[in-house]
Formats: C-alpha cells, structure tokens, sequence
C-alpha cells in the first residue's frame, strides 16, 4: 500500500518561518519528519520553532539563517542542515516577491533587476544546493512554490510573472535532469493564498488588492489557505508521490484552469 508516512524524514524548509512554509513544518512534523526552517530573521526563526512544537510537543526541529540570495550563504546552510538532519531527503521553497504586483511603467528601471533576482534566485540557489547530497544518497524530493502567474500573463504581473515563469521552468528542466538518480522535483502554483504575508502585501496597496479581489470572487472552492499547499507538499515529499516529477500543480480554488 502506498502511503505518505514521512516518519523521520529529513525535510529543509525555506522560508519556513510564516505562511505556507510555516505550515508546512507543522505537518511535516506532526507526521514524524525532522525539519529544519531556513530564513533571514533569527527571532522569527526562533519564533517559528516555538510554533511547531506548541502545535506539535515533540517535534524536532530547528532553524538555521540563511540569506538565499547569496549562493555562497546556501551552500553553508545545506552542509549546517544536513549535519543536523543527518540526510535531506525532502527540501521545499517557499519565498516570494516583497513587492505587491505593479504595472510595469510603474515600476523604476533600476528595481527590474533586483525584483527578478530576489524571487529567482533563493529556490534556484538552495535547489543547486541541496543535489550533490541527493544524487549521493539516490533519492530526494523538492517542491517549489511559485505562481500561477507563471502561466497566464496578468497586467501587473510582468516581473513577477517572468520570475515565476523561471522557477517554472528551471524546476522541470532539472526534474528531466535529475530523475535518473531518484531526485522529483514539483512545482506549486497558486494564484492566491488567504492569511499569509503575502496576501497582506497584496491587499495593503489598492492596485493589486482590486486585482486579487476580481480573482477571489472566482475562486468557488474557496481561497486556498496554507494548509491546502502544505498538504499537497506532503504528499509530494512522501513516498505516495514516488511517480511525480516535472509538475506544476495549481491549486486556486477554481480561480482558473492551466
């Protein structure tokens, strides 16, 4: 029978401190896994782990700071990760945009750059971190979250469609490349996320809140909250998702249909 048990399971989570990657660690860890949250903030990393185990006495876990922007910076948190957790077998990236979504005339020329990288780079940057170890032990599982942006094109989402799109892409890419050694690699793509920072960011500037509020109205399912993703991540890090690899997995409410 297949099953999603991740008892013991060693589980990176980045951005592991709030929001989805927040909820995440609790139902890694209420299912038995090992976790260790990867973020900037040590008191909100501190505050993260007091979280999990308040919901989840017991659980093990710990946080190491990172900033995944600097290449340099995830490898050291990958070797300070894997000494505690003995092995990573499931890393999962949950970082995004600091900006809410903007027209493109709107936005300085000289913050295109910085947009781009600080959404692209950390999945990308902890992701090449983490394989050399996965190739090593023939297994592993990686989750990035990323967008729906990353498939219909929305004004005000140039930048951070163009991001998502990339997370989109370099995470099949390297699925293809990787399966061969027993590495998945599986993309979430929501279009929005009810009571997490993002959706604080979102709603905090008129623009991008008439936006999301057209596209909530179109969510008859409801609008995702962080344990719709984390719940799906899990079954992806488990062995009940053993056969998925190069997916990208929307899951909006019925907000659209890609």
């Amino acid at each position: 029978m297949i099953t999603t048990d991740i008892a013991n399971a060693g589980v990176v989570i980045l951005g592991g401190t709030a929001g989805v990657g927040l909820e995440c660690a609790r139902q890694f860890a209420a299912g038995g896994a090992r976790a260790v949250l990867l973020g900037r903030n040590a008191e909100r990393g501190a505050a993260a782990c007091a979280q999990v185990r308040a919901h989840v006495p017991g659980a093990r876990v710990e946080f190491v700071p990172v900033d995944a922007m600097d290449p340099a910076a995830t490898q050291r948190a990958e070797v300070a990760a894997r000494g505690m957790l003995g092995a990573i077998n499931v890393l999962v990236c949950t970082t995004g945009p600091s900006q809410p979504p903007r027209l493109l005339q709107n936005i300085p020329i000289e913050q295109i750059r910085p947009r781009l990288e600080e959404i692209i780079l950390p999945p990308l940057h902890m992701m090449h971190a983490v394989l050399p170890a996965m190739r090593a032990q023939k297994s592993g599982a990686i989750i990035n979250v990323a967008s729906d942006a990353a498939k219909i094109a929305t004004p005000g989402e140039t930048l951070i469609g163009a991001a998502m799109a990339s997370i989109l892409l370099f995470s099949r890419a390297a699925a293809l490349e990787e399966k061969r050694d027993g590495i998945r690699i599986n993309v979430l793509t929501p279009s929005l996320i009810a009571s997490t920072p993002g959706a604080e960011l979102i709603f905090a500037e008129p623009f991008s809140a008439r936006m999301f509020e057209r596209a909530a109205k179109l969510a008859h399912l409801g609008v995702p909250e962080p344990e719709d993703l984390a719940s799906m991540i899990l079954y992806l890090g488990s062995p009940a998702g053993r056969r998925i690899t190069g997916q990208a997995i929307s899951i909006n409410g019925g907000i659209s249909v890609s």
